[in-house]
C-alpha cells in the first residue's frame, strides 16, 4: 500500500509523468537530426566533487546544444536564453554529468512546475527510439515487459521544487529499502519507460512491483546568482531573488554498471557508446511549465562515448603529469645505480700491484 501511494504521488506531482494528452503531437513528426553530434566522457579520476558547483569542471571540454521544443523541433521556437552545455567524464567506477544553461532565477518552494527541471534519457532496448520515449505502440493498459520488450529507455528526472541548492539528492536508504527508484526528499528519481504513456519508477510496473530495484543516481543543483557558498538550509528558501540573471548548474553521477536485473537501467561500458538525450523544463514569466512544454538537445539520440583510460584527455589538463615526475625519478635512479655498478666492477677487476719485499729486509 505504501508503494502504491508513493507511486500515485509521483505520477501526480512530476512533469515527467504528466497526463497522457500532454504528449500527443499536433501533426506528423519531422526531424532533421545532425548525426555527427556527440558527447564524450573522458577518464578523469579524482576530479569532481558532486555539489552542484562547476569550478572543478573548468578544464573539461563541454558540448553545446541548441534547445528546441521536444514535440515540435522548430528553430523559430528555440529556448530564448541560450544553449545548454553538457560535460561528462568517468573515473572508472562512476560516470559524471554537468548540465549548465543560462536562465533567470526562478524558484517556488514545493511547486516544481514553477522551477526549472531537468532530465537525462538513455536507450536501453535495441529498438528503443528517441521519439515517443522508447516508441512502443502499446497503450497504458497493455504495455508490459513482454509486449514492449526491446523498447526500454532509462530516465533520470530532477524536479528542484523541494531540493536545497548544493545538497545531494537521489538514491537514499529509505527509498532504496522500499525497492524503487523514488526520492521522497528532492525528487531526483530513477525511471524507466516504453513510451510517454508507460513510465514507472524503477522497481514498479503496470501489474506488479519488484523490490530488487533502487535509485542509482545522485545529484545537486546551483545557480550563479547565489552569494552564499558555505551551504544553504531549507529555511533559506528561496535562496536568491527571483528574476536575477545567471546560469543554472545541474550535476549528476551514477555507477557505470548497476545491479539492475529488470532491464530498467542503461549499462555503460568503458570504450563503448550509448545513446542519450537531455530535456529542460523552464517556467517562463513565472508561468508553470507543462509536461509537453520541454526542450531537448536534439530531435534524435545523441551518442555518448565513454573513453578508455588511454584516450586523449580533454581541456587544458596535461596528460599524466605525475607519471612524468615518477618516470624522471626512475630514470635518475637507474643512471645512478648504473654508475655505482660500473665503479664497483672496476674496483673488483683492476690488477692488484703489491710491491715485492726481499726477505733480508724483513
Amino acid at each position: 500500500m505504501v508503494r502504491l501511494i508513493l507511486l500515485t504521488l509521483l505520477l501526480l506531482g512530476s512533469g515527467l509523468t504528466s497526463r497522457v494528452i500532454s504528449h500527443q503531437e499536433s501533426g506528423e513528426w519531422s526531424c532533421e537530426s545532425n548525426s555527427e553530434i556527440q558527447v564524450q566522457a573522458d577518464f578523469r579520476p579524482g576530479v569532481i566533487t558532486l555539489d552542484g558547483h562547476a569550478d572543478d569542471w573548468k578544464d573539461i571540454d563541454g558540448f553545446e546544444f541548441s534547445l528546441l521544443p521536444a514535440l515540435d523541433p522548430d528553430e523559430d521556437h528555440e529556448y530564448k536564453d541560450g544553449k545548454l552545455t553538457v560535460k561528462a567524464l568517468h573515473d572508472g567506477n562512476d560516470i559524471f554529468f554537468l548540465l549548465q544553461v543560462d536562465g533567470d532565477y526562478a524558484y517556488s518552494k514545493g511547486d516544481s512546475t514553477k522551477c526549472p527541471s531537468i532530465a537525462l534519457m538513455f536507450q536501453i532496448g535495441d529498438h528503443a527510439t528517441y521519439h515517443n520515449m522508447g516508441g512502443c505502440e502499446e497503450q497504458r493498459g497493455s504495455c508490459t515487459n513482454k509486449t514492449c520488450k526491446g523498447h526500454e529507455v532509462d530516465i533520470m528526472h530532477f524536479s528542484i521544487g523541494n531540493a536545497i541548492p548544493g545538497r545531494l539528492y537521489g538514491g537514499n536508504p529509505l527509498d532504496n529499502r522500499e525497492g524503487n527508484g523514488g526520492d521522497r526528499f528532492g525528487h531526483l528519481v530513477d525511471v524507466y519507460a516504453w513510451n510517454p504513456h508507460c513510465r514507472y519508477l524503477d522497481g514498479m510496473g503496470p501489474s506488479e512491483n519488484d523490490s530488487s530495484a533502487q535509485n542509482d543516481w545522485k545529484g545537486a543543483w546551483w545557480h550563479s546568482s547565489f552569494t552564499v557558498h558555505s551551504g544553504f538550509v531549507e529555511e533559506d528558501s528561496p535562496y536568491s531573488t527571483g528574476g536575477q540573471k545567471g546560469t543554472y548548474y545541474f550535476e549528476f553521477s551514477r555507477p557505470l554498471r548497476t545491479m539492475d536485473r529488470l532491464q530498467q537501467d542503461v549499462q555503460f561500458t568503458i570504450g563503448g557508446s550509448s545513446k542519450m538525450s537531455v530535456a529542460l523544463w523552464y517556467p517562463f514569466d513565472g508561468n508553470p511549465w507543462t509536461g509537453s512544454g520541454h526542450y531537448t538537445i536534439n530531435c534524435d539520440w545523441v551518442s555518448l562515448d565513454v573513453a578508455s583510460g588511454g584516450s586523449k584527455l580533454t581541456g587544458s589538463a596535461k596528460p599524466s603529469s605525475s607519471w612524468d615526475v615518477a618516470s624522471a625519478f626512475s630514470l635518475l635512479f637507474s643512471v645512478a645505480a648504473l654508475c655505482v655498478a660500473v665503479f664497483v666492477a672496476y674496483q673488483v677487476s683492476r690488477p692488484k700491484n703489491i710491491p715485492f719485499t726481499p726477505m733480508e729486509n724483513i
